[in-house]
């Protein structure tokens, strides 16, 4: 069978899935983020962890949930497909090449035939991704490394400009399946420019912190407090002289206007009304298209990281944008 291409207009319904496995999906997922809050480091993954084998029983929370953070790629195979043994050990050394930018999901059709309905399997090997809890073909039938390859760059590039996907930190030392070691603090400078930040903000001097937490992103673009405290610092700045009441009057009636709901986003945020914001852009993006569509969609990455990665309104917008992009 030759390869089928990748597209990325072509979604699959998850719904049935998710629905079918609720029940018991509900008491793993409890346990799996008890487990992730409380080892220290939580987030790193040893190479090992970067090939899973999934069944439909943990379907929801080792596909869609991870999905949230990494596109999940998913191989559907069977020990009697000989195509399979070909392709297979190609994805698994890629999964680890590409050292966390996607996940490598393994399902056997045999043990799990719902999951190969759903996805209107027609044949095998079939490789789809899954980003942000949307599914998205890649492939069907046996395939050269070259156009994997090609079709991985699109797929990594495509979750983290649409979706702010940048993948699964990568610890070599951690042990397979479990929690590797804390890491040791910033050193010395980091310190000091946390403390000026903070310092900053008690002062109300908002281009001060901001400066601060630019600085020690500039040592090092994936330091945590800093990214979080610089998305908090520059939405304060963002709404610090709006006229709250004109604000939303704008927003109430011009619908169609970016700007404006940008700025109500803002507001909303800044006040605590999560969910209001991330709504408000979603739909935003929904409705709009070009220039205006990746203004409102980068604004809304932008308003993730002032409440961070797992809190669980994030991980809904994420989902909900997924839907309006698609």
């Amino acid at each position: 069978m030759q390869p089928r291409n990748m597209s990325m207009s072509g979604v699959v319904d998850l719904a049935a899935v998710k629905a079918a496995q609720e029940a018991k999906a509900k008491a793993e997922q409890a346990r799996a983020e008890a487990a992730r809050r409380g080892g220290a480091g939580a987030g790193a993954v040893s190479p090992a962890d970067l090939v899973i084998d999934v069944d439909e029983a943990g379907f929801e929370r080792d596909v869609l949930q991870r999905s949230t953070e990494v596109p999940v790629v998913i191989d559907f195979w069977a020990e009697w497909c000989e195509p399979c043994k070909q392709l297979s050990p190609v994805l698994e050394r890629l999964a680890v090449e590409y050292n966390g930018r996607f996940l490598l999901a393994k399902i056997d059709v045999d043990a799990n035939q719902m999951l190969m309905q759903q996805f209107g399997i027609q044949g095998i090997p079939a490789v789809f991704a899954v980003v942000a809890g949307q599914a998205l073909p890649l492939f069907q039938g046996a395939a050269g490394e070259a156009q994997i390859r090609q079709t991985l760059d699109q797929l990594v590039q495509v979750a983290e400009q649409r979706f702010g996907l940048t993948g699964l930190t990568v610890d070599p030392e951690a042990e397979p399946g479990g929690a590797p070691a804390a890491d040791e603090a910033p050193a010395g400078p980091y310190d000091s420019l946390l403390e000026a930040a903070a310092r900053a903000l008690d002062a109300d001097d908002l281009d001060g912190a901001v400066q601060a937490y630019k600085n020690v992103l500039a040592e090092d673009p994936a330091h945590p407090e800093a990214t979080l405290g610089l998305a908090q610092a520059e939405l304060l700045r963002r709404v610090r002289d709006m006229d709250p009441q004109q604000v939303r009057k704008d927003a109430a009636e011009k619908p169609g206007d970016v700007q404006a709901q940008i700025a109500a986003a803002d507001l909303d945020l800044a006040g605590g009304h999560v969910d209001d914001a991330f709504g408000r852009l979603v739909d935003t993006v929904a409705r709009t298209a070009g220039d205006d569509r990746e203004t409102v969609r980068v604004r809304l990455l932008e308003l993730f990281d002032v409440v961070g990665a797992d809190h669980p309104g994030v991980v809904t917008a994420r989902r909900a944008l997924a839907r309006a992009l698609f």
